[in-house]
């Protein structure tokens, strides 16, 4: 009996973190969504303000709107700063 209610308890507890692990992605820390953006593979270049812009509209409108609010999150902005001014600038 003791050793099935460790177990559930045990299935519980990683259930429940991994639940919360996924919720606190980011839109800015998924390379297939922010890589149109870059000119590097190490995502640290952005790209022209016009090839910025045309990466930007290519973006479905909640994409972007989950972008902009990322950017809004000072612990985000601080690791993706130049990104977010540039998103900021279309479309915030």
């Amino acid at each position: 009996m003791n050793i099935k209610m460790f177990t559930m308890g045990a299935l519980t507890v990683a259930m429940m973190s991994g639940a919360a692990m996924a919720g606190s992605t980011s839109a800015l820390d998924d390379p297939a969504k922010m890589s149109p953006f870059f000119t590097d593979a190490g995502m640290k270049t952005l790209r022209s303000e016009a090839d910025f812009k045309t990466a930007w509209m290519a973006m479905k409108p909640d994409e972007r709107t989950a972008v902009l609010k990322d950017c809004g999150d000072t612990t985000l902005n601080k690791a993706h700063a130049d990104f977010c001014a540039m998103a900021k600038k279309m479309g915030g």
